[in-house]
């Protein structure tokens, strides 16, 4: 079914909220099926947690077929909902804007650090989305190996549903919102050394394990992105 277009401007958890009565079924269900705590989808619900990006969650696929809604009904409300909602432009925090700093080439790091204009920390906050883009998505291919997953939170200590949450909420971090335990988490094990050229604006990234050897030499593992490309890597 596709949603009438006086429903089409609802927002996630108006739909979600409609949609759970209509269909007599309860956020506990719903929350059971998406691999969520109930909590969460009481807070979509609510309005006190924004919906995630479509890109970068798994859940609207479940939720869309427990609540028989349109393929794209559930999507559409998300992405404009996180359209108009306000972009912030602060960055990390100090702890957090440390830790991505000393993953950057020195060199770079240094230049970075000594820009306090507004455009050189629009351009730092820049910068670090994408290399925050790049290992969202790397941790958002993840969700799809359910087994690895398990397997890694019994290596943890934690489980399944817990870990699968910690991926869910880091998923939905921006630079603002980013912790450090999000870096140590997800950001270090992924990203050995990035740099970007403050002239073109190209990024550069070695992923974990391929440490570049040569600043003028791509390697396996390396991956470039400049503003609005696509990414490429060889490996």
């Amino acid at each position: 079914m596709t949603l009438p277009a006086s429903k089409q401007s609802s927002t996630v958890g108006e739909l979600v909220g409609r949609r759970l009565r209509e269909v007599n079924r309860s956020a506990e269900q719903l929350a059971e099926v998406v691999q969520v705590p109930a909590t969460y989808i009481d807070d979509l619900i609510s309005g006190s947690r924004r919906p995630p990006l479509p890109a970068r969650t798994d859940i609207y696929e479940k939720m869309t077929s427990f609540l028989r809604l349109g393929r794209n009904d559930l999507v559409s409300c998300a992405r404009s909902e996180r359209a108009s909602a306000a972009s912030s432009t602060a960055g990390p925090d100090a702890g957090v804007r440390r830790l991505l700093l000393d993953l950057c080439e020195p060199e770079t790091a240094r230049v970075l650090e000594r820009r306090k204009s507004s455009r050189g920390s629009a351009d730092l906050v820049d910068f670090l989305q994408r290399l925050l883009d790049i290992t969202q998505g790397a941790v958002r291919r993840l969700l799809d190996d359910q087994v690895s997953l398990r397997l890694a939170a019994g290596q943890r200590g934690i489980t399944y549903a817990a870990l699968r949450m910690n991926m869910l909420e880091f998923l939905d971090a921006t630079p603002d919102t980013l912790t450090t335990d999000d870096v140590t988490r997800f950001v270090q094990p992924r990203i050995a050394r990035w740099d970007v050229d403050l002239d073109t604006r190209v990024l550069r990234v070695a992923l974990r394990g391929q440490e570049p050897r040569d600043r003028g030499r791509r390697v396996p593992g390396e991956v470039r992105r400049a503003v609005g490309s696509d990414i490429e890597a060889e490996g």
